[in-house]
This record gives C-alpha cells, sequence and structure tokens, in this order.
C-alpha cells in the first residue's frame, strides 16, 4: 500500500532555494473531531497534541523558526517579525512576510486559500490567509501591494501560488446579495449557487501586476476530499492544516 504523503510540496520555477509545502491533515497525534495533523491551538483540540503536531511539522518542514497568527479575515500584513511563535502568537493578521531564511511562514487553514508569493531573486516571500471575506476586500491584491512596497520591489517579478482550499463546486452561497457587492456577478454561478473563489483570487493577483504565467494553482478542494483536508464548510467543529513557505538556509 502506498502511502499519502502529509505535505504536497511545490518548487517555484527559478528558485530552488525556497520550501513550499501546503499540509494535509495526514498523520499528527489529534484525535475525535481534530483527528490528524491540526496545527491550531484556537479551534478546540488538547494543546499538547497541537504542539506535537507543530513538533513534527519542525522535524518535516526543516525550519529554525515558525512565523504564526491569529488569523482575523482581515488585511493586516506583517514582515520580519522577531521571535519564535512554535507556541503560538500574539498578532493578529492574515499575511507574513520575511526576507530571513529559515524561518517558515506558516498559514492555517481548512477551506480559506493559502496564497504564497515569492520574488524571483528568492530573497522575499509572503504569505497570505484568503477566505471569501478577504476575496471581498481584494486582499490579494493588497497584500501584494503591501509585499511590493516594503521590499521595494517590482510586482512582475513575483511568483504567486495558491494551495488547496474550498473549490467552485463547493463555495456555496445561497444568497449571492447576502454576502458579496457588485462586480463579483461574473464568478457566481445562480445555478449551483457557487463562487468560483479560485479565479477571483487569480484575477485580483493579475490586477495587482503579477504576470499570468507567473501564477500557479494547486486545483484541490478541501471539502471534496475528508481523509486528504481539514474542511469547515463540510464539518464545521474541525482542525485546521499548515501550509509553509520558506526561504532555505
Amino acid at each position: 500500500m502506498i502511502s499519502q504523503p502529509k505535505y504536497i510540496k511545490f518548487k517555484f520555477p527559478g528558485t530552488p532555494d525556497v520550501t513550499c509545502a501546503f499540509g494535509t491533515r495526514l498523520g499528527g497525534l489529534s484525535r475525535h473531531s481534530f483527528q490528524g495533523n491540526n496545527i491550531s491551538f484556537e479551534v478546540g483540540d488538547l494543546p499538547e497534541n497541537v504542539l506535537g503536531n507543530r513538533n513534527l511539522a519542525e522535524n518535516e518542514i526543516g525550519f529554525e523558526r515558525l512565523m504564526d497568527l491569529k488569523q482575523v479575515h482581515g488585511d493586516v500584513v506583517h514582515f520580519d517579525l522577531k521571535g519564535d511563535f512554535l507556541e503560538g502568537s500574539r498578532y493578529e493578521g492574515d499575511g507574513v512576510c520575511t526576507s530571513e531564511a529559515g524561518v517558515a511562514l506558516m498559514i492555517k487553514t481548512a477551506d480559506c486559500q493559502p496564497v504564497f508569493m515569492v520574488h524571483e531573486s528568492a530573497r522575499y516571500i509572503c504569505a497570505l490567509h484568503v477566505g471569501w471575506r478577504g476575496n471581498r476586500m481584494n486582499f490579494p491584491g493588497t497584500g501584494l501591494r503591501l509585499f511590493c512596497d516594503h521590499y521595494g520591489i517590482d510586482s512582475r517579478e513575483v511568483l504567486a501560488v495558491r494551495g488547496p482550499s474550498l473549490g467552485p463546486c463547493c463555495a456555496e452561497f445561497t444568497d449571492f446579495h447576502d454576502h458579496w457587492d457588485q462586480g463579483f456577478e461574473g464568478y457566481y454561478s445562480s445555478k449551483s449557487k457557487t463562487m468560483d473563489l479560485w479565479s477571483l483570487s487569480r484575477d485580483q493577483l493579475i490586477n495587482g501586476g503579477i504576470r499570468q504565467e507567473n501564477i500557479y494553482s494547486m486545483d484541490i478542494c478541501t471539502k471534496c476530499n475528508k481523509d486528504l483536508f481539514f474542511s469547515y464548510r463540510r464539518e464545521k467543529i474541525s482542525g485546521r492544516q499548515a501550509n509553509f513557505l520558506m526561504i532555505e538556509m
């Protein structure tokens, strides 16, 4: 029997010294609703299990320090934070960037999109947590602008990848106007009552200045794949998988 990987690895073209790993729920110490590799202290899991899972991730990914955030579905981006947040973070936000090697940027997801950005020099990286509220406020575009402004880089020199997340098959919004403003109608199917958040994020990155050919995607729906991913839409009480971006030492 072939075992499934705990992490789905991705390599940006031309940047071999950047680690990009999208997590699954496989492995880990958590039990019951959080069965597997839950990485979040904020969902009701036993803290000792979460810390154990983070220690396993440290060994798997090989990071020196971990950057973690209290994700709040906003548009705050942090840069070059100090310290090690293996045991949790006091910082609220949904984006984190660094220019330091060996520092893993972690985004926790259970349907939301982990959006990772790398400058072609591999000297600067940025990780965003993009839920549908983030799409509504154009967080992919805002995060890209803040990333480029902070490090003085050109958005045309940035590569991006979106990890496994809620697909257009399952991103249901029964009443479009309860959740979305004008301008988003083109991403909504009135027949299935679902949004294509994947295409929306891609277009927001393109509108922010990333070349279309520099945008990559892992088109795997977290809700559809129960054995592989946690999904809030599917289970409500659920763990979170970890997604990591790191400049290698």
